[in-house]
């Protein structure tokens, strides 16, 4: 109720404060929720699908500046609610406090139809299924200029003329007509994107933008991006007990270089959400080009409890009860679908007219040096023909895959830039039998082609793992990949608090500095769910008691210290927690590392393993796992037809 202050000696004094005319506090008011016509757009929208509309005609003139019409086939509204409509804070879709908990409509907070008409000339024309005759209202300004009865079709069409007529300051600020057509054209794209079987016929100036029948999802995703874009797209679908994750992504090949093409919504809600946002860009993995924006079309459907929406006017901010347990969810979910299909970058080579354009295309300059590429071509003699197919083929692995070396190591003996090619059934002298993680099936026939369902496998220069594909040849970092492989483990652990730990028959003690054993303490909980058994004494002493079973007994003390490095040297770029940036220190150091050698079993277990993850291209640090020479490469490389 309002407070009442006597001024007692001061009545005399003329009162600086003085409460606003209602007119004025409207037009202010309206500036959070109208910002442009798009914003118009977009609540005239949510009113119509609240309203139970399956249809929607959306007609602009001038980019929204002088004509803004929506219409549906929604329930109507009495006569009596149309006029209460209009004022301010009056909505059907909450009644107490206790419903701001539990939100399912777009529209709640009653601000939409009062803010419009406070900055433009509104006609409202409605009437619902059950009445002979509709209403039909004219306001400008919030001032009532006509109100009769009129004949209307079911439903409710709302036109918004002039806006910002009263308000000149804010028509001067309206962007371009392109940009502000392109903001309302963004705002029906998304809502025609989350309700498919709406039917949607937006025009602009008479142009039909577009016209859209309902149709199940993916149909839509087709009408709305084209024929090509869809196909690049990836389906996504997970659900755990408490929420669930539906929509599409883009293949890594087919990103953007803005983010124009990302839609993320809650309950069907269009949200901006930066931590979701980088949680679907974590999850490629530096599988793009950096600068580049993955497409993704996905929206979370949770309990309204568990998220807040009533944050700001424009509804598009959201607070979650658990954010980072959403950023987890949507980071798997995402890695698990790139996972299930083919990205490994595919190598070719393109036949040279003459030696000189080979030399120019296949070399690489640097300060002071020139580094050679890492597909070299070995010198023609003379009267070498373009025209033949050249079949020799020098490759520098090391560049290839990013590594700091120019030039493959080779073994005594070897003649440089030779492979060793072992027979498959060549036994090398095994590693210590906790280097190699648990055997994990093959993922299913069809979801992955795994290369170990041939077994034709061989090891060179004890760093790559050369397998036969249908499509091919793979080629592997061994190290990297069993370091995605640790990665994924690790994260798994952390989720399920089942660690697997070796104890030591003789623990070890360990002086640390300071600086780590705080960090130790502070990675207490995260270090035992990965598999250390630590004591922790005063003096910063700690007892090694057991280590996680990927780690060889006799490299504890280094492994626990290198973790420690790795994890300080990444922790600047953490963005939710330290588990991510602890489980990539700890898989790079544990992983098996480029010259320990491997038996066809053991290399035959690391694919299997490395084809169960979610995603086996990219290790966590971004350095790329495989590479896939196709077989029809490899023909035209040969000379075959």
């Amino acid at each position: 109720m309002p407070i009442f202050i006597s001024r007692g000696a001061y009545a005399d004094v003329p009162s600086k404060i003085h409460i606003l005319k209602p007119d004025l506090a409207n037009k202010i008011a309206a500036g959070e929720v109208v910002q442009r016509p798009a914003s118009v757009v977009k609540e005239l929208i949510e009113n119509a699908l609240d309203a139970g509309a399956t249809t929607i005609h959306i007609i602009v003139r001038d980019a929204g500046r002088t004509w803004i019409q929506v219409l549906d086939d929604g329930e109507g509204l009495s006569h009596e609610d149309a006029l209460l409509a209009f004022e301010r804070h009056a909505t059907s879709k909450i009644a107490s406090a206790q419903d701001l908990e539990s939100i399912r409509t777009l529209g709640f907070r009653g601000e939409a139809l009062a803010s419009i008409a406070a900055v433009s000339q509104v006609e409202m024309k409605t009437r619902q299924r059950t009445d002979e005759i509709g209403t039909f209202l004219r306001i400008e300004g919030n001032e009532l200029k006509e109100n009769t009865k009129a004949a209307a079709e079911p439903g409710t069409s709302i036109t918004v003329k002039n806006l910002f007529y009263n308000t000149p300051g804010r028509r001067n600020f309206l962007k371009t007509r392109n940009t502000e057509l392109k903001n309302i054209t963004d705002v029906v794209t998304r809502m025609a994107i989350v309700y498919p079987q709406v039917t949607w016929h937006y025009l602009s100036d008479e142009d039909v933008l577009l016209d859209l029948k309902p149709k199940p999802a993916g149909e839509r995703m087709r009408d709305l991006f084209g024929a090509k874009q869809f196909e690049s797209l990836l389906h996504v679908r997970e659900q755990i007990d408490s929420f669930s994750l539906e929509g599409y992504i883009g293949r890594p090949d087919f990103a953007r270089k803005s983010r124009s093409d990302q839609f993320l919504f809650i309950n069907r809600r269009f949200i901006l959400n930066r931590a979701i946002n980088h949680a679907v860009f974590q999850a490629y993995e530096h599988l793009m080009i950096k600068g580049m924006f993955p497409f993704y079309a996905l929206d979370i459907t949770l309990d309204p409890q568990k998220v807040d929406v009533n944050v700001h006017p424009s509804k598009m901010e959201v607070k979650f009860e658990n954010e980072s347990a959403i950023y987890r969810f949507v980071l798997s979910s995402v890695r698990k679908t790139l996972g299930a299909h083919d990205v490994v970058p595919n190598l070719s080579f393109r036949q040279p007219e003459t030696l000189e354009q080979v030399e120019e295309r296949l070399r690489f300059t640097s300060p002071g040096r020139d580094v050679p590429s890492p597909w070299t071509m070995p010198a023609k003699g003379p009267g070498h023909t373009p025209a033949q197919p050249d079949v020799s083929l020098q490759v520098n692995l090391d560049q290839l895959f990013g590594r700091v070396e120019s030039r493959i190591t080779t073994g005594p003996g070897e003649r440089d830039g030779e492979a060793t090619f072992p027979s498959p059934d060549a036994v090398h002298p095994p590693l210590p039998v906790n280097r190699v993680v648990q055997h994990m099936p093959i993922r299913p026939a069809g979801e992955h082609e795994s290369p170990g369902e041939t077994r034709a496998i061989w090891q060179i220069h004890n760093k790559y793992i050369l397998s036969q594909v249908r499509t091919g040849l793979l080629i592997i970092d061994q190290h990297v990949a069993h370091e995605r492989i640790l990665y994924e483990k690790v994260l798994a652990n952390f989720e399920n608090s089942l660690p697997t730990t070796q104890q030591l028959l003789f623990p070890h003690t360990v002086q640390l500095s300071a600086g780590d054993y705080s960090l130790v303490k502070e990675l207490s909980e995260s270090l035992t769910r990965i598999g250390f058994d630590l004591k922790l004494f005063g003096k910063n002493t700690v007892v090694i008691e057991g280590i996680p079973a990927d780690v060889r007994i006799g490299n504890e003390m280094k492994i626990l210290q290198e973790v420690l490095d790795e994890f300080k040297e990444g922790e600047p770029n953490r963005t939710i927690d330290a588990r991510d940036t602890l489980a990539k220190s700890f898989a790079c150091k544990a992983a098996v590392k480029a010259g320990d050698k491997l038996n066809t079993t053991e290399m035959i277990v690391l694919i299997d393993q490395l084809f169960a993850t979610q995603m086996p291209y990219v290790c966590p640090h971004g350095r790329p796992v495989m590479v896939k020479i196709p077989l029809e490469e490899l023909d035209r490389r040969f000379g075959r037809t």
